[in-house]
């Protein structure tokens, strides 16, 4: 789809919403813009945080997986109503997930 577009001062373009909805951009997404044959190219970026290790960024990518695997399978919470159920539910989940205290038996001196 091609669409006529004014170019405002300071070279500034506003890229309609059904091209956005089109291709997913949302507010703060970054594109890299090129000139090919002529043509000004737009294509959306996704950028990586430099700050994680090769490692790091495996583990994360890890368990990003496992998580979308759950959900596909629909091993996922909720919906819930209010905020407040929500965090109820997760209060629960805390408190089962908590390690049982030792009960220590006393002695009186004598």
């Amino acid at each position: 789809m091609s669409t006529i577009v004014k170019v405002q001062r300071k070279g500034q373009v506003t890229i309609p919403t059904r091209l956005r909805v089109q291709v997913g951009l949302v507010d703060g997404d970054l594109v890299e813009a090129k000139a090919e044959r002529g043509k000004i190219v737009l294509t959306p970026k996704l950028i990586v945080d430099r700050e994680y290790t090769p490692a790091q960024r495996r583990v994360i990518d890890a368990r990003l997986a496992v998580s979308l695997e759950q959900a596909k399978k629909g091993e996922t919470y909720g919906p819930f109503e209010t905020h407040e159920e929500m965090t109820t539910f997760l209060h629960g989940k805390a408190k089962k997930a908590r390690p049982k205290k030792a009960t220590s038996v006393k002695h009186s001196a004598r």
